[in-house]
């Protein structure tokens, strides 16, 4: 898949766990004891430095940190949590012994979401914490809330493929990843067979049903991890297959046009056979060369997809795309 995956959830750690950074062997066993007591996941480690390497290798939605460590202190370590990318906010609360204000605003300025002042009061902490997991609950539910925001507008809403404002954005992107690692890439342009005769015999209605059988039926053929289809514009889909020579890609719209003329479609109109068009365009085998445009990889399929109604439809044309710059060179 592309890197915009399909999600209407997005997953992290549990807001029970927590890493907790003290350099004091005691105060460490201690607090972590009476965390765990408390119902939290805690791994514990002995300074600022080794916080931070644990944080490189998983998320954790909350940081205790002693301020005073040896090498990176708590203030350097929140400073260098903000400016991580990391799955999900992280709740930073930072214990110390200082407690003038100018060091309680140094703390927070860079980057603590809370303090508490050593010795810390148990039933003070888990307040603390109580409130820091309800601020990771209200910022979790913002970021499913956007993510779910992001699907719907790169989505078709009534096939659940991806339209045609997301082909545009993403096509120029395989094709350029292709180029650079010289990966070959095709796209297959695919058209239902005389789909204003259903709507007009059938109904809108079941137009639609065969729409949302016919990207189901699709989607089965190709791969779930890189290959992705959109909606081109009414019944035409593109389908875009990195990583993909041509006799493959041929290959796998044959196999599309095998399921889609096998089992009827059942709809809301009663049983319909349908069939479908196909046209593929493939760069070489060793990807798109400089002169190659989004444009001239869907007007190729386009026109293979012509072809294929030409020839009576329910069939598959294709064609590879030389490589100008390989020919260029050879000569």
């Amino acid at each position: 898949m592309p890197d915009l995956e399909i999600a209407t959830t997005i997953t992290a750690d549990a807001p029970r766990t927590i890493l907790l950074a003290e350099d004091d062997p005691v105060a460490r066993m201690l607090m972590t004891r009476f965390l765990k007591k408390a119902g939290y996941e805690v791994d514990a480690v002995c300074d600022g430095a080794q916080a931070f390497d644990k944080m490189m290798e998983r998320y954790y939605p909350i940081l205790i940190s002693d301020w005073e460590m040896p090498g990176m202190d708590g203030l350097s370590l929140c400073k260098a949590v903000r400016n991580m990318q990391l799955d999900g906010y992280v709740y930073a609360l930072l214990l110390t012994a200082k407690d003038a204000k100018e060091h309680i605003i140094a703390g927070l300025e860079a980057g603590a979401d809370d303090y508490l002042v050593k010795p810390v009061h148990e039933p003070e902490l888990v307040a603390r914490l109580n409130a820091g997991r309800r601020i990771l609950d209200l910022e979790h539910s913002l970021r499913v809330a956007n993510q779910r925001n992001r699907v719907l507008s790169i989505t078709d809403a009534l096939t659940g493929a991806y339209n045609r404002r997301y082909l545009m954005e993403q096509l120029p992107r395989e094709i350029e990843r292709c180029r650079r690692y010289a990966y070959p890439l095709s796209v297959i342009m695919c058209d239902v067979d005389h789909f204003k005769q259903i709507n007009d015999e059938k109904g809108h209605a079941a137009g639609d049903d065969v729409l949302q059988l016919f990207v189901s039926r699709m989607q089965k053929a190709i791969r779930s991890n890189s290959d992705w289809v959109a909606r081109y514009g009414g019944e035409e889909f593109l389908l875009v297959l990195p990583e993909t020579e041509h006799d493959a890609a041929m290959l796998v719209a044959e196999k599309i046009r095998g399921l889609i003329g096998g089992p009827l479609f059942s709809t809301r109109s009663g049983d319909i056979r349908v069939t479908a068009s196909f046209g593929v365009a493939s760069t070489g085998p060793d990807g798109p060369d400089l002169a190659m445009k989004v444009e001239n990889l869907i007007k190729a399929a386009d026109q293979c997809l012509y072809r294929s109604k030409e020839a009576g439809r329910d069939c598959t044309m294709g064609v590879e795309i030389p490589n100008s710059l390989a020919i260029i060179l050879s000569a």
